[in-house]
């Protein structure tokens, strides 16, 4: 069985850098739909996560518009979405009951922010046994992942490295981080 990508949270919402602050990757999304035209190719299984919050302030909060996945990455009629208010997809969805009825036992991962909703649905994959590989650059990070105003001696991040250390955090514990091209060789 081919593995089962998983894209998250690849919203339009991110768009609006005045929102989020300066981010790291700017081809993540691109690289992320090359991910998806592949797995399209092989009939492979693709699932695709929209972050909807509970907080009616947040962009990603229903009717204000930037929950609309963008461009590289929009479902066909037909393919699996699971909608979450929660950093991981696994919480309040049926996501971990249909990955199982498919019979997958390997995922791989990407989205936005890499910190965030990334790093918790490719751990939760993790503990949830799948075997789980990260497209490292197909995500992104934005230096607003860094909330450094708990501690005023701390130095300002950049997003890279907050993509950076998120990832570093999770490679070897948890999954494995690959390239996107060396993943994409792997599945033909």
């Amino acid at each position: 069985m081919k593995p089962a990508l998983i894209l998250i949270d690849i919203e339009t919402a991110f768009h609006d850098l005045s929102l989020w602050g300066a981010r790291n990757n700017p081809d993540a999304e691109d690289q992320a739909g090359l991910l998806l035209r592949h797995w399209r190719a092989c009939n492979a299984p693709v699932v695709h996560i929209r972050h909807v919050s509970a907080n009616p302030d947040s962009p990603l909060a229903p009717g204000k518009g930037g929950t609309d996945f963008m461009e590289q990455v929009t479902p066909l009629p037909g393919e699996v979405i699971f909608e979450k208010s929660a950093n991981s997809a696994f919480i309040g969805t049926s996501l971990e009951q249909h990955l199982r009825g498919l019979g997958i036992g390997h995922v791989v991962t990407c989205g936005l922010t890499t910190p965030h909703c990334v790093s918790t649905t490719s751990r939760m994959a993790a503990n949830l046994g799948f075997d789980t590989t990260l497209a490292h650059d197909a995500c992104a990070a934005f230096t607003s992942c860094a909330q450094t105003d708990w501690n005023p001696d701390l130095p300002a991040m950049s997003a890279e490295d907050i993509h950076n250390s998120a990832i570093a955090h999770i490679h070897g514990e948890f999954l494995t981080a690959r390239k996107t091209a060396d993943i994409i060789a792997d599945l033909t």
